[in-house]
């Protein structure tokens, strides 16, 4: 089957690099996360990725422990950029080339987020990792995800989970959850499935822009999904199974 998507921004939980560690970063998961983009990025598809902070640092988290949420928020964003900087040395490292961009400015080791260089990068086949989120407190990862997603045109949004796909229960509670294929985006709202967050949800809606929720842990499931193969569920599309 035929490429399906030609420009991509993969959706990455902060939770996704620490593999089975209860904190931080495992090197091996960000190394064979890092092999599967340079495979998808050698078809010629152009990859930008957003990045969350969670296995450092949740601003939720540390707010509802008494700190100020905004502060809080802000802290999260510079773990993104901690995360976004391993990831790029484990692209660069399999020769993939990758520029970081943050939303708040750190020019000795990234380059401000500018949508027109962002899209240059992408055509030249580079990988645009985006981190610090957008820039604002109160806003998650999801929802930066969405916007650049919007900013730089991109095809579809493929968020990287530790489960494979979207289901109407916990399927670790409930033996009998059943998973959906494909979902509207108003039902994903309506029923507050938490694919992501609402805002992000929205933006996407407005901008018909599909996601794609699947498994990470399942090796080369980006490129299956990229090829748009049914690997997950897909919100706001559908895929055929062949």
């Amino acid at each position: 089957m035929g490429m399906t998507y030609k420009r991509v921004l993969l959706k990455l939980s902060g939770e996704a690099l620490m593999g089975n560690l209860g904190y931080g970063i495992d090197p091996k998961v960000v190394q064979d996360i890092a092999q599967e983009i340079a495979e998808v990025v050698s078809t010629g598809v152009q990859m930008a990725i957003v990045v969350g902070g969670g296995n450092i640092f949740r601003g939720i988290k540390a707010a509802a422990g008494g700190m100020d949420r905004a502060t809080a928020d802000y802290i999260g964003m510079i773990a993104t950029v901690m995360n976004a900087m391993t990831l790029q040395d484990a692209l660069e490292h399999v020769g993939v080339h990758t520029r970081v961009q943050t939303a708040i400015a750190m020019q000795e080791v990234a380059e401000p987020y500018i949508r027109r260089r962002a899209m240059r990068h992408l055509e030249k086949g580079r990988v645009v990792i985006f981190g610090a989120g957008s820039g604002n407190p109160f806003f998650t990862t999801d929802t930066t995800a969405a916007l650049r997603a919007a900013e730089i045109d991109a095809n579809v949004i493929f968020k990287a989970t530790q489960v494979d796909g979207v289901y109407d229960a916990d399927p670790h509670q409930n033996p009998n959850a059943r998973r959906y294929q494909s979902l509207t985006y108003g039902h994903v709202l309506a029923h507050d499935l938490r694919v992501m967050d609402s805002t992000a949800i929205a933006l996407c809606k407005e901008n018909n822009i599909p996601i794609v929720v699947f498994d990470l842990s399942v090796r080369g499931n980006i490129h299956r999904a990229v090829m748009g193969e049914c690997v997950g569920t897909v919100v706001g599309g559908y895929c055929e199974v062949i």
